[in-house]
Order: C-alpha cells, then structure tokens, then sequence
C-alpha cells in the first residue's frame, strides 16, 4: 500500500487540513484513498454510519476522499475530562478513563496492536493512505513509546513531510530544531511552509536556506486561506470561528467552556453574513447579546459550576427579552432545573447539581452507557417544516417536557419555546432551513432582509486546488510511488 504522512513541527501547523486536500486531490485522480491517524486528542468527535465515534478530523477527511468513515482510520481517540484524566476509546467503543502516566506504561503495546490491525483491515479496502501524526515528533521526553509520529510512519512503511506554520514566527528554528531532535529524520523526505501571508517572493531566500541546510526540498509555500469553511480538529480553531466587525447587525455570544467539545455546532452560521461570532470566555463578557448559545461540553457539571461562579445566573437575569437561548448537548443539559452524576461518569461526581433552571421541570441523569448514534428527524420551527440530520454523543439522560424541537419515527427530542431551543442533537444547524428558520423572528424584529445564500464551490475541491497550485503535486507523487 501507498501513501505519505504529514507530520508538523507543532499543534496547529496545518496537518489535518493538508491530510484533507491531500486526500481530496487523490480522490480526484481516482485514487481509492483514505485517511489515518493512530490516535487523535480531541472532544470534538465524528459518529460513524454504525454509531462509532472517532476523531473529527478524520471524519472530514473520509469525507474528502469520498468514502465512508469508519473505526480503522482512527483506531484510538482520547477525549480530555478533566486537565488530568481522558476517555480512551478504542475502534469508536469507550474502554476506560485513562490519566497520562496510567496510559503511557499500560496502554503503549495495546495502542500498537490497534494501530497494526487497522492499518492492514485500510490495506484490504485502499491502495493509498494519506497519515496524519500528532503535534510534534520532536518531543524528547515521549519518543520512546509515542504511537502517533515516526513510530506509524514504521509500521505504515511511508515517507513523511514535514510542515510548519509561518504565520506563527521561528519557521527556521522550528523546521531544523526538529529535524534534530526527532527520530528517524532520514524517513522525512520533503519540507511545506504553511500559512504564508504576503508576497512569496520574499521568501525566495527563505527556500534556498531551508533547501541548503536542511538538504530537503521545500515542496511548497503554501499561502494563508482564510474561510476555507472546513471543520477544525479541535478548539484551537475556535480563533478561527470568530468573526465580528460593527456592520453586522446580530450579535452571537458563545460560552468557549473550560470542557468545550463539539465547537463545530457553530460553524454554519459562519455562513450567515449579518451573524457576528464572538467566543466569551468570561460571563461579565456575555453583554445584552441577540443570541447566546450554551454549546457542547465534556464535563457538563464541571462546566456549569465554572459559568455559576462568574456570577451567570445573575447575569442571565439581566438579559434583554430579545435574546434567544440555544443550547446544545451539555450545554442543553445545564439550562434545566438539576443535573446528577453519583458515579462521575461525565466527569464530576456529584448527587445534586442545581441547574440554571431556564427550562422548568427539566433534570438530567448521567449514567455509564453513552449514546452514540447517527439520527435522521423532521422538525417544526417557526411554522416551518424540514428534515434534519445530526448525531448524539451523550451519557446524560434528561427528562423534560414542553414543545418538542425535533421528531423521529417513535420519539421526538429537544424543546423549543418563543426564545429558547435545546437539542442534544449535533449538527442541527449544518441545514440552512435549520439556521434561517430560528433567525428569522430575530431578523424581522431588527427589520433585517434575509440574506441570499450564495452558491459556492465544493469546499473540500477549492482548498485542495489551493494547496495543489502553491506545491509541487508531481513532487509528492513520486515521493509516495519510490517512498522518498
């Protein structure tokens, strides 16, 4: 089997969205293509047609390789529940919660063999792989029994790219820092500058440099891109979510939770050109908001009481009758009246937690069996009817009562009432109907037009052809067809 993994200099360099135009880029030339990563450190997780969950990343990639996601191209998932303690989940099934030094002696050759079976059920489907490593493979202190850079990079037998982001300062120090400290250097075979901004001519010098010292070449500059509208990995890319600016006419408030998971619920209204984002981090922020969500979160009670001590409860007093409550997974769970998790199955173990009691009657249970599965539903909203598509990733159980949001064939879930909607159901607002539905009181209240949603081309093929146009694509070819 073929294929090339990218590994970074650092987190966030532009890994797993160079894996996506790689992928997506082969699909193109009719490639069977799919992507892998060994293990993948993130809350915001992608369900899987049978209802397994792996990373998110890879669930987006598969997407651009056009195939179907499954368990073998993201074999181990941690998903942080505290600053000390993450789920690990294996082939998409919760096995245990893990702290670091637990995982690291008791989990290495477990990891292996997972990543060994994976790799050759992807060998029986695929002829290419296109591999993403995780952070950095320079990390002196992990390199003897890390599962995630060179030591796939091995198993899989493929060459590797090194990228770095410019954007960030140190480019140089970082592509020679690392050369020198990873192992296994001679495997890489090609260097990408990521994120530049500016005119590439300016770094013509920089090329020869990295080319002379490094003896690799520099495969490609490739420029920043902004709205490339591709779901991010992880919260890192919150930054990226935030979008402002005083000609927008409806303010959006989100909570960034200390435990935030599954961010990607607030990508689409990036598509919404009169919505301004803004990520709060601290409650006195909130402001009189046209909308304040209440997103995903992986430690729900941990959360709530964060958001409870800032004083919150107060707050939301304050807030004018125009702004709308969205609330969404735990998120959901903490606008009910209490919540409870005696066995500290989401986290924090607790008998009694009061909630912020903006849905009446409402309790949450939390019990060890999560839900995880993929649902098709019908909504009514506003006096308008649609279908929606979305996954549940959640151990809370909530008993609840009012209007529900969303209906299934034996069940309805969410609730909705004049300014409020709650839903454990993610990707509620990825449908346009969806979004414009719940904006539009809002909008005829401000006397806003709707705006007209422009057509535009196939995300996944617009930035794969800007990667494509600013690298040397025959380059990497030949990189994949001879390893190097």
């Amino acid at each position: 089997m073929r294929g090339i993994m990218i590994q970074g200099t650092a987190s966030d360099v532009g890994k797993s969205l160079i894996c996506t135009a790689f992928c997506r880029i082969l699909s193109d030339q009719g490639i069977c293509v799919a992507p892998f990563k060994s293990q993948n450190m993130s809350n915001n997780s992608y369900v899987t047609v049978l209802g397994e969950e792996i990373g998110r990343a890879q669930g987006v990639q598969a997407e651009a390789a056009r195939t179907v996601a499954t368990v073998d191209m993201n074999p181990i998932l941690m998903k942080p529940e505290s600053d000390m303690k993450s789920q690990v989940i294996l082939f998409g099934k919760k096995i245990q919660t893990m702290d670091g030094m637990d995982y690291r002696t008791n989990f290495y050759e477990q990891g292996l063999a997972a990543i060994d079976r994976a790799l050759e059920n992807l060998s029986k489907s695929y002829t290419h792989l296109v591999i993403e490593g995780a952070g950095s493979p320079a990390e002196v202190n992990l390199n003897d029994r890390e599962i995630v850079n060179m030591a796939v990079a091995e198993r899989a037998d493929v060459p590797v790219i090194l990228v770095a982001d410019i954007e960030r300062g140190g480019v140089f120090a970082s592509i020679v820092g690392t050369l020198a400290l990873m192992p296994n250097p001679e495997r890489v075979k090609g260097l990408i500058i990521n994120k530049f901004r500016g005119d590439l001519r300016l770094f013509e010098d920089g090329v020869a440099f990295l080319e002379a010292y490094t003896k690799l070449p520099v495969l490609g500059v490739i420029p920043y891109f902004g709205n490339h509208e591709i779901e991010q990995e992880d919260s890192l890319g919150v930054r990226e979510l935030t979008r402002g600016g005083l000609k927008r006419s409806i303010d959006m408030a989100v909570l960034k939770h200390p435990y935030l998971s599954n961010f990607t619920d607030i990508e689409p209204f990036l598509n919404e050109p009169d919505v301004a984002i803004r990520w709060v981090d601290y409650a006195e922020d909130i402001g009189q908001p046209d909308i304040l969500v209440f997103p995903g979160t992986k430690n729900t009670i941990a959360d709530l009481r964060y958001w409870k001590r800032q004083g919150l409860e107060g707050l939301l007093l304050s807030l004018g009758k125009g702004t709308r409550i969205i609330g969404l997974c735990g998120g959901f769970q903490m606008l009910g009246d209490s919540l409870a998790d005696p066995h500290g199955f989401d986290g924090t173990k607790t008998e009694f937690e009061r909630g912020l009691g903006l849905i009446s009657g409402m309790s949450t249970h939390f019990i060890k069996e999560k839900f995880v599965r993929r649902r098709t539903g019908t909504v009514e909203l506003h006096e308008q009817t649609f279908k929606v598509d979305g996954y549940e990733i959640h151990t809370g159980r909530s008993s609840y009562g009012g209007k529900p949001l969303v209906s299934f064939k034996n069940e309805t879930e969410g609730i909705q009432t004049e300014r409020l909607i709650g839903t454990h159901l993610h990707g509620f607002f990825d449908a346009s109907e969806c979004r414009r539905a719940f904006l539009a009181p809002l909008r005829q209240e401000k006397k806003l037009a709707e705006p007209i949603l422009q057509e535009r081309p196939d995300r996944y093929s617009r930035f794969a052809a800007h990667v494509k146009a600013h690298i040397d694509w025959a380059r990497v070819e030949q990189i994949m067809e001879d390893k190097g």
